[in-house]
């Protein structure tokens, strides 16, 4: 017999609500009572105990190995307050997701998620009570809360990956910045995010390391972590190459110490010519200018004459990736759709990187969006969706090179840096280019690491 089995009843019993003095508990407390519980025996139960309580609480309605536990949960159900009850549900499942996986207790997260698969959610029952909790508990399932309970647990269960599974740390942002979420789910999300952000960091490091050794055995063993082929190391090499005097980096320093005295009117104005600076394409950027010019000029015109602090430049420089992503938070821009058309994805995740240059602190709205139009394109067949894709995948090396704590080096076979003075004045060939080898190692993370 389990510890469980000392104390709880048999399924088929309901419990006494005499036994209960639900009316000296609020709604607060009643949570509170329930999150310290799971707290406590996810810490010292074992895991199928542990599962068997969730179970008697959120789906049978039963009595627990706690009396207060259990007039909690018959609290919350009284109350009929959904909201409070889906609340205090997601919560509970984080607080087991987070102490499992810290445990590497990875098979418990995975019969948390198939847990609400359980037949006992749609048996009938005469009780109204009960039928009210699995009513919500089914809502629950309904739910993008569930969704993206789902999303957290997908890397421990086995199941078949959609396209959009690449993107998880993108989608995990999301759940983060949400100040609706429980914190546990908010930590969880961003601590994740981080983790595989930081995997596709050094997997994409080894990749441009081993790529260079044209071994049998060092070509078995190379693992591309993008899906851009053989033009993933092309495109690296390209971005690597714009580095020294005018790197990006550089640039966007100069523009902060040319700005940080002008108005917000004058600052917008500026932040166009910025942005379109070095884009070789003339229309491109007659259409850049028109649509961003337009866009900036509607933007807080109250403030125009009012020193660019650093809340306006944040807000503003939100409201340009709005402009380059998506505008209502769940289709994309017209100029996102008209960049990519042209086939402009590495000018696009270079506007973007621009942008998060001078304003460190968009990162988190800047892959919010990302999240947005990953949401929205997850509706189309995968094979619709290969531009979006290539997208995603320039924009992830972008900013894995750009703003992570590994540092890229181009080195010509003369074993010369290409960031000398010898290269700043003019762009490299295609052969030399192709010539080039990549060299990297890992820097202090504190300067660059716009994630936190």
């Amino acid at each position: 017999m389990t510890r469980v089995e000392t104390f709880v009843v048999e399924h088929s019993q309901q419990p006494n609500p005499q036994r209960y003095n639900r009316s000296q508990i609020s709604i607060s407390e009643a949570q509170e009572n329930i999150f310290s519980f799971l707290l406590d025996i996810v810490k010292k139960w074992e895991d199928e105990d542990v599962l068997n309580q969730f179970k008697q609480l959120f789906f049978e309605y039963g009595e627990t190995a706690s009396t207060e536990v259990s007039s909690s949960i018959y609290t919350l159900i009284f109350s009929n307050n959904q909201q409070e009850f889906r609340n205090t549900l997601k919560r509970s499942c984080y607080i087991l997701i987070n102490n499992w996986e810290v445990a590497r207790h990875y098979q418990a997260i995975r019969n948390l998620i198939e847990l609400f698969d359980d037949p006992t959610l749609t048996r009938y029952t005469v009780s109204p009570s009960l039928k009210r909790l699995r009513t919500w508990v089914s809502n629950f399932i309904k739910s993008s809360d569930f969704e993206e309970l789902k999303l957290f647990a997908s890397r421990f269960t086995e199941t078949d990956s959609p396209w959009t599974s690449r993107y998880t740390s993108y989608l995990l942002i999301q759940q983060y910045v949400n100040t609706d979420n429980p914190l546990e789910q908010r930590e969880a999300a961003r601590a994740l995010s981080r983790k595989l952000k930081d995997q596709y960091k050094m997997d994409l490091a080894m990749y441009t390391a081993h790529s260079q050794s044209f071994t049998e055995t060092s070509q078995k063993r190379l693992r591309n972590p993008t899906v851009l082929g053989d033009g993933a190391l092309r495109l690296i090499k390209a971005i690597v190459a714009r580095k020294g005097q005018y790197s990006y980096k550089s640039l966007a320093n100069l523009f902060l110490e040319q700005v940080k005295d002008l108005d917000n009117g004058s600052f917008k104005k500026s932040l166009v010519e910025y942005l379109t600076y070095s884009v070789k394409q003339p229309e491109v950027v007659k259409t850049l200018k028109h649509n961003l010019g337009q866009k900036l000029d509607s933007v807080y015109t109250e403030h125009d004459r009012a020193p660019a602090d650093y809340s306006l430049r944040l807000r503003t420089c939100n409201r340009v990736i709005d402009a380059l992503m998506t505008e209502d938070q769940q289709s994309p821009s017209p100029l996102f759709t008209l960049l990519l058309s042209q086939s402009s994805s590495i000018l696009l995740a270079i506007l973007l990187l621009k942008v998060v240059l001078v304003s460190k602190s968009s990162h988190h709205y800047l892959e919010a969006r990302i999240a947005n139009l990953i949401r929205y394109y997850d509706q189309f067949p995968r094979e619709q969706c290969d531009w979006v894709i290539n997208f995603l995948e320039v924009f992830q090396v972008v900013f894995a090179i750009h703003t992570e704590n590994i540092e890229y080096n181009l080195i010509s076979p003369s074993a010369q840096n290409i960031d000398n003075a010898d290269h700043q004045s003019r762009s490299l060939t295609i052969e030399e280019m192709e010539a080039c080898r990549i060299f990297s190692r890992i820097v202090s993370s504190q300067e660059d690491n716009t994630d936190e």
